[in-house]
């Protein structure tokens, strides 16, 4: 009889182990966690991490897991929503894209979090993020549940699930319950991302990887799950995703490898417009709209549906729905020369510089493009200038796609202009060199000291 794809998950799960995973694939996890904490650490003092944190001291407990940037320690599951929020709120962590677009590394504060909380090794650690790369990644591979009303943080729900019964060495039947348990709850709806955006899109894939960590502590209990979960009569296939076949899960853990890091802090797929945008400042210097004919955006189906075509995107009232508008995020980068976190405060939205070049603004989908997503993000910016003056931009795989990976010293430079308010150059050294020896760390909660002290 053929594995169900709760069974795969979780036979791979239980399996898969350090000496199968290929040393790209470790070194790329070490990276993927560096980048991490780097936009953890930006965020720790964001609205809906501050909300978070005080309910969290309404029950202080004396042992758990760390909450960063605090002298509060909590269940695992519980510092994992926390720390999940910071990973999640600046639009600044990793990103896969295929059928379904997700931002795997949602899954890292989570599986920190399991592993402080059960004295794991920075070994363990690895093992659980990239089987949850491993697994999510496939599940993005095999259906697109956008376009069905349902987020991609279902998918995350499931890899944190996976990751964690990796983590915690559970066997297959428990590490298959974890799959099962994560999976009948996973649903998200997709409202998180339509229209004006609100907190929740900062939370939404931490509350789904602390259900996918729970779901393997009750597992790991004994607590069993309904099944076959995706297969069902009323399971995952027919009321989420729809049917699909699970794509092979290499041992080698290879999917990490084409997760892409991000260069600004804005959603993926405007990545290449931001960069073009900044080769035409660089040609002509910052643009005043009153200098300004027009503006024409060309990019993709995808980017438009998600990052164009509401209202909303074109006047944006919350950073959640700037850092997700092609046009405010364009328009940003043609003012100021450059985007970065300060872009999204008040004043920049209701800048009425941006209102004026909004205006002049026009964003089409041009099918050439569709024929490279999701191999290549594309855009192009074209900006006509009164008098005739034309200049014209476009980028395909922008810095941090895997086609156009940062190197080492850059990934580092962008870890430092994110820490640079809360860590010293020391300390900036010090979690840089536990990380990339992260194999060899004895405990992980020797890497957590240091961010309690923000």
């Amino acid at each position: 009889m053929e594995e169900t794809v709760a069974e795969q998950i979780g036979f791979y799960a239980s399996k898969t182990g350090m000496a199968d995973f290929a040393q790209e694939s470790i070194k790329e996890g070490k990276r993927r966690i560096l980048d991490s904490l780097a936009v953890m650490v930006a965020a720790v003092n964001a609205p809906p991490v501050a909300s978070a944190k005080r309910l969290l001291r309404r029950w202080p407990t004396a042992q758990g897991s760390t909450v960063i940037g605090s002298d509060l320690k909590a269940s695992p599951q519980d510092a994992s929503l926390v720390n999940g929020i910071m990973v999640r709120y600046l639009d600044f962590n990793d990103t896969y894209l295929s059928r379904e677009a997700i931002h795997p590394s949602d899954m890292i504060p989570a599986l920190i979090a399991l592993a402080e909380a059960f004295e794991a090794s920075g070994e363990d650690l690895l093992k659980g993020v990239l089987v949850g790369y491993e697994v999510a990644c496939a599940l993005a591979d095999a259906a697109t549940i956008r376009d069905r009303g349902f987020d991609h943080v279902s998918n995350i729900a499931i890899g944190a699930a996976a990751g964690a019964a990796a983590l915690l060495e559970l066997d297959f039947e428990r590490a298959f319950e974890a799959v099962n348990i994560a999976g009948v709850n996973a649903a998200a709806l997709r409202q998180t991302r339509a229209g004006e955006l609100s907190m929740w899109k900062g939370c939404a894939a931490a509350y789904a990887a602390r259900h996918g960590i729970f779901s393997a502590l009750l597992a790991s209990e004994g607590v069993t799950g309904p099944k076959p979960i995706f297969e069902g009569e009323l399971g995952y296939m027919k009321a989420i995703s729809g049917p699909f076949n699970l794509p092979r899960l290499t041992p080698q853990a290879t999917r990490i490898l084409k997760t892409s890091i991000k260069w600004w802090p804005v959603e993926y797929h405007s990545m290449s417009a931001v960069e073009a945008a900044t080769r035409i400042v660089s040609q002509i210097g910052r643009v005043k709209p009153e200098d300004v004919e027009r503006v024409r955006v060309s990019t993709f189906k995808v980017s438009y549906n998600i990052i164009v075509k509401d209202p909303e995107k074109w006047r944006p009232k919350s950073r959640e729905t700037a850092d997700h508008s092609l046009p405010y995020i364009t328009a940003r980068t043609l003012l100021d020369g450059d985007i970065w976190l300060d872009s999204f405060e008040d004043v920049k939205m209701r800048d009425t510089a941006f209102l004026e070049l909004a205006e002049k603004m026009r964003v089409e989908v041009d099918p050439r493009y569709d024929e490279l997503y999701p191999e290549a993000v594309p855009n192009s910016v074209e900006v006509s200038l009164k008098g005739g003056r034309v200049y014209s931009e476009e980028v395909i795989h922008p810095k941090g796609h895997y086609k156009n990976p940062l190197t080492d010293e850059e990934l580092r430079l962008k870890f430092a202009r994110l820490t640079a308010e809360k860590l010293s150059p020391e300390e900036l050294e010090d979690i840089w060199n536990m990380v990339m020896s992260l194999d060899r760390l004895r405990y992980v909660g020797y890497l957590m000291a240091p961010l309690s002290r923000l």
